[in-house]
């Protein structure tokens, strides 16, 4: 771990983990698969998304088909894997049939990947946030109380998130159309990223087959850009996915009478200072000031979470 105070909530007993175990990060646009030996990983490998909320079924089954082509093999004592949009036991148990015949014998485990991003913080209690292409807060505390916020998908919520962010980028653009303005840095920005001459044209192209949420996220970059260049309308969009990604953790923190710690990760949750300082300036506003950006990937809290789960 970079972050020297990483550890500070974890348990105090060493968490060990024998034998082999797969652990799979199952985002919209890749699953992460990293097989680990007696807790250390010895293979580290990607393929598309296995997540049926993104995918057909046939293609999740191909892709990790080919994960496991590459990381699987010999015997494998547990699969724990975290998926975003794993909300009820029957999501969890339709996702591990799917990984079952890849590792025959083997002790399934399915979550929410939030539940992977706080281990990978080095805590077994607090909050986790993330902020990728959706967003979503889960939290646990020590009477094993687990409590979310958010995670409701692009058509009811994922403030914060990258979908928000470009289809932020896309209402902004449309606004300035209908008021008669001339396209803005930003607009021109996506303009020029998604291939069209003027604003109006942006209208088909989001409501396109053609595009959908992943799309869309990937212009949360141009936002990102804008705003680092001192474009007002980008610098305040960023500000305010922050703030929401915070109110995501503040109401599971109320939820669970924590008082922390708060892991933002994901690829903005990581990688957009602009964004953090908005996130922790919130909860600071509410004096929750514990609060870490992620340091390494979230498969790397697999251990943790096999470790914890055995008596």
């Amino acid at each position: 771990m970079n972050n020297p105070d990483s550890a500070q909530h974890s348990h105090a007993q060493p968490l060990t983990v024998s034998g082999t175990v797969i652990g799979l990060d199952i985002g919209g646009t890749k699953t992460r698969g990293v097989r680990f030996e007696n807790g250390m990983p010895v293979r580290d490998e990607s393929a598309g998304s296995s997540n049926v909320q993104n995918v057909s079924r046939e293609q999740a089954a191909a892709n990790l088909r080919e994960l496991f082509g590459k990381i699987g093999g010999g015997h494998v004592d547990q699969v724990y894997a975290g998926a975003g949009g794993i909300d009820t036991d029957e999501d969890a148990q339709a996702l591990a049939d799917l990984i079952a015949p890849h590792a025959p014998g083997a002790h399934i485990t399915v979550v929410h990947d939030s539940r992977l991003l706080l281990a990978a913080g080095g805590a077994s209690t607090g909050v986790a946030v993330i902020a990728g292409t959706g967003s979503a807060a889960w939290g646990k505390n020590d009477a094993g109380q687990e409590a979310r916020a958010g995670g409701w998908g692009y058509l009811l919520g994922d403030e914060g998130s990258g979908y928000w962010l470009g289809r932020e980028a896309v209402r902004h653009s449309l606004r300035r159309m209908n008021q008669g303005l001339e396209p803005d840095q930003l607009s021109r920005a996506l303009l020029d990223s998604v291939g069209v001459e003027e604003p109006g044209k942006l209208i088909a192209l989001f409501h396109s087959p053609d595009t959908g949420r992943r799309y869309w996220a990937q212009q949360a970059r141009l936002v990102v850009e804008a705003a680092d260049s001192g474009d007002e309308t980008s610098m305040a969009l960023v500000k305010q996915a922050g703030r929401d990604l915070a109110d995501l953790a503040e109401q599971t923190i109320r939820q669970l009478g924590l008082e922390g710690p708060v892991i933002l990760g994901s690829g903005l949750g990581m990688n957009v200072p602009r964004l953090q300082e908005a996130f922790k300036a919130k909860l600071a506003e509410s004096g929750i000031t514990d609060v870490r950006i992620l340091q390494q990937d979230p498969v790397f809290g697999v251990p943790r979470l096999v470790a914890e789960q055995r008596p």
